[in-house]
């Protein structure tokens, strides 16, 4: 039987509030789903938490280049992950924001039980400070020439041509990524954590266990190079919370993005009663806790969070897990090959079982890289979900139905395979409890294969012809559908969706354990296709939608949410070589294969042009014709997959029905230069 119940709290990295999900990010969080599911299928008490990593510089300047509050901001980009996240079946117990009261509350008692016991430190440094716009600038947001191999336009941490490491006020000319002004050196006071007093509780606590070997290996170079002090504050306007007894001083945005994890957990706790809050984080808990990351932000969790933790007489991690990034087609996620695919596009054109699927398919403990090559992508969901594992059902039930009154026989004689898969659900078990998701995928693909064999060997559609042999029929299909039931209990944290629509074929619902009992005598529904091939064309047209695709932000592929300042400002000159031409939309169109897509036609006054334009969510092509719009007349030509693009049309809004063409005065004429 199953173990003893465990209680676990499981955490994902908290994605980055100034932009939109990418399957970049999809990797991680569908990682640690799979491994909750499971642990909740075996019975044990498991909350899921994540929250919107909501403060800092980056989030402070993006909302005021869209002109609203930071609070609003976060908001909306809050309920946008969360949609997200839902419609990918990562089914978190609670979703928060580092941006609550919980999380103050957490910060200021962490921060203070570190000052008092001597570990915060004081220190005045230097820093390049925009005199235009009154801020001191973070690493990434002064660029200037590298001082070690010269590379113009690289940002104040590290260059992307040579990848020299340095300070920002090593760099040449430097000039400021908000204004474009030339910083000036300033001096501040700032708060430190004293990270080395915790250097031999780190090294024990790195050789626990508590990391994969690859991660603790690579924290020896950081101890090797001798720990430093961590700058934990930022000076005003920064968009945080402010350090008590500081003012004008807040927390830097990696001081309070880890207690989001507690803090959700804590909000959680109050909002539902499921859970004691004291009883998994004080220190000889005996909960579990683990966090789910990525590669990039070991250093932060593995060194910093574990010593804050220590520090504040709270317990440390039970685990911490990274994974590596994905790539797509073997190299990084490309926006003008149109593989940078934000998990809203991916969900517009493809169940997000077959990503779930795939991802679980080549997932390892290991913080390996994977890669997402959509040619194996659609061949590899084909063959093993629908073509062996789906397969079985759609051979067996049909006879069930037919000629046994849709129910399974009372008694099965033939029981040896029946044995193998059940016996198979240890292995399993301990291969996902491990997080080798690509093993178990293996060994449930190894014994979807026996269950086809058998059902072509045995040939039921032949027998079927003779009605002396109805019972045998009735054996081998009764069977069959036992051992797809099987294969489908086991796959159920992968392909939850899936799994629903087989549960209710089968009148049942499942738990790990259900697979200790087989089903006979049993009703199950009619059956229905349960799951589609991937039709590569709606791969190709994901991708055109991701090339045509406006992204209001850039988002890194590295498993955290880009960063990065607002694009630079041009000059005048710059924009006065743009030419903005009066059209009217002479016919507009359906573009066929294409989600996001109209084809227009558009009047320049004695020129035509045809443009493919990403407004259909917003305008029924009919409602077009006869209005004007202003297009961008001299963009190059843009050969697109439906046709040649010659221009672009003016649209603004935040996306969906939420679209706006611009319709000039009605005084306007085709061809009229917009000045």
């Amino acid at each position: 039987m199953t173990t003893a119940t465990r209680k676990i709290l499981v955490t994902n990295a908290l994605p980055y509030a100034n932009g939109p999900i990418h399957i970049g990010h999809m990797l991680g969080y569908i990682q640690a789903d799979i491994w909750v599911r499971f642990q909740k299928m075996r019975g044990h008490e498991c909350h899921y938490m994540c929250a919107d990593d909501a403060h800092g510089t980056p989030i402070m300047l993006k909302a005021q280049q869209l002109g609203v509050e930071p609070e609003q901001m976060i908001a909306e980009m809050n309920q946008a992950h969360q949609a997200d996240f839902a419609d990918f079946h990562v089914a978190f117990d609670h979703y928060y924001s580092t941006h609550s009261p919980e999380n103050r509350e957490l910060a200021e008692l962490i921060y203070t039980r570190l000052r008092d016991a001597g570990h915060i430190k004081t220190k005045t440094i230097s820093q390049l400070y925009d005199p235009d716009k009154e801020m001191f600038l973070p690493d990434r947001f002064v660029k200037g020439d590298c001082p070690k191999c010269g590379a113009a336009d690289q940002y104040g941490d590290n260059c992307d041509v040579c990848g020299a490491t340095y300070a920002p006020t090593e760099l040449k000319n430097p000039t400021s990524a908000v204004s474009g002004s030339t910083p000036e050196l300033r001096e501040s006071e700032h708060y430190f954590f004293d990270l080395p007093a915790f250097e031999d509780m780190l090294k024990a606590w790195t050789r626990s266990g508590s990391l994969q070997e690859e991660m603790a290996n690579k924290l020896n170079e950081w101890f090797d190079a001798g720990l430093q002090r961590w700058d934990i504050s930022r000076d005003a306007p920064y968009f945080g919370f402010e350090i008590p007894d500081a003012p004008g001083k807040y927390f830097y945005v990696w001081l309070d993005a880890p207690i989001g994890y507690m803090s959700s957990f804590k909000n959680y706790c109050t909002v539902t009663g499921n859970a004691d809050f004291d009883s998994y984080w004080q220190p000889g808990s005996d909960a579990e806790v683990y966090h789910f990351i990525g590669k990039d932000i070991i250093y932060f969790h593995s060194l910093f969070w574990p010593a804050m933790l220590k520090g504040a007489d709270f317990r440390q991690p039970t685990n911490v897990w990274a994974h590596g990034f994905i790539t797509v087609n073997g190299t990084k996620m490309s926006k003008s090959k149109g593989t940078f695919i934000m998990a809203r596009t991916y969900l517009d054109h493809l169940d997000p079982d077959y990503l779930r699927y795939y991802f679980a398919a080549k997932l390892t403990a290991r913080i390996d890289d994977l890669d997402l090559n959509l040619s194996d992508f659609a061949q590899r969901v084909n063959s093993d979900l629908v073509g062996k594992v789906v397969n079985i059902a759609s051979r067996c039930a049909g006879f069930i139905q037919k000629k046994f009154d849709g129910k399974l026989k009372s008694e099965l004689q033939e029981t040896d395979l029946l044995d193998e898969f059940q016996a198979a659900a240890n292995t399993i078990a301990e291969a996902y409890e491990k997080r080798e998701f690509s093993r178990a995928m293996r060994d449930i693909m190894a014994l979807a294969d026996k269950a086809n064999f058998y059902i072509a060997e045995e040939e039921p559609w032949q027998l079927i012809k003779d009605p002396a042999k109805a019972e045998r029929v009735h054996e081998i299909c009764s069977i069959g559908i036992n051992l797809f039931r099987l294969l489908m209990i086991y796959l159920t944290p992968v392909v939850p969706d899936l799994a629903q629509r087989v549960q209710q074929f089968l009148n049942e619902d499942f738990s790990w354990d259900s697979h200790r009992q087989l089903l006979k005598g049993h009703a199950i529904e009619p059956f229905k296709a349960l799951l589609q091939r991937i039709d590569m064309d709606n791969v190709n047209n994901m991708i055109d939608a991701s090339k045509a695709a406006n992204t209001a932000s850039a988002a890194s592929d590295n498993g955290e949410l880009s960063k990065d300042p607002i694009a630079a400002e041009i000059s005048f000159d710059d924009f006065a070589k743009i030419d903005l031409r009066v059209a009217r939309i002479a016919n507009a169109e359906h573009v066929e294969g294409a989600d996001k897509l109209l084809k227009l036609t558009l009047d320049l006054g004695g020129e035509t042009r045809q443009v493919f334009a990403g407004i259909k969510s917003a305008y029924d092509p009919a409602t077009l014709v006869g209005q004007h719009t202003v297009m961008v007349a001299n963009l190059a030509p843009r050969k697109m997959r439906f046709g040649m693009s010659e221009g672009m049309v003016l649209a603004a809004g935040p996306g969906g029905e939420e679209l706006f063409i611009l319709n000039p005065h009605e005084g306007a004429k085709p061809g009229m230069r917009v000045k």
